[in-house]
């Protein structure tokens, strides 16, 4: 195959991951979220820094607390390294309202890039190291009125897996 083909193959299946991350961490989609990184991988996301495995521990936990949270991805620049390798960058915005450990509910908005080194096995790209880099934060007050009286007629409103409207496409007529 032409290299240039194959670097736009790998390219859009690295963005494709990215991808699957958002969804994960968003809709509580744990096949998802795992399938964004390599099962050895490390991730830094400030409050925590270790072994991914640590990192999916602290986002089941956050999940049981019925978060909702929307991550946006926008500029995604791919430096290959040796055809097996890729530095990433990634900004991001997140906005994320929830509970904490401490029981205190917050809201949040997040700007930011993930600093990622992809790696490729047969033909599948994962995340094998993330860093988080934060570029801004918004602490927000809490909204005062129910979900159903912000959002009124404008539904469905955003869930969690399997509920979420994503999970039918295909499956439902309407």
């Amino acid at each position: 195959m032409d290299d240039r083909l194959q670097e736009l193959l790998d390219r859009e299946a690295i963005r494709d991951c990215i991808h699957r991350y958002c969804r994960g961490i968003d809709r509580a989609d744990e096949a998802a979220l795992l399938s964004s990184y390599w099962p050895e991988a490390y991730d830094n996301h400030g409050a925590y820094a270790g072994p991914v495995s640590g990192f999916f521990e602290q986002v089941r936990a956050a999940w049981a607390r019925g978060p909702r949270n929307i991550h946006n991805v926008g500029n995604v620049l791919i430096e290959f390294r040796d055809g097996r390798q890729a530095a990433v960058e990634t900004y991001f915005l997140a906005l994320q309202r929830g509970t904490g450990p401490d029981g205190v509910e917050r809201q949040v908005m997040l700007a930011g890039r993930y600093c990622d080194l992809f790696e490729k096995r047969g033909e599948e790209w994962r995340v094998l190291s993330r860093t988080v880099v934060y570029d801004w934060v918004d602490h927000q007050d809490l909204p005062q009125e129910s979900e159903a009286g912000r959002f009124g007629p404008r539904t469905p409103i955003g869930g969690t897996f399997p509920d979420d409207p994503v999970y039918a496409i295909g499956r439902t007529k309407g």
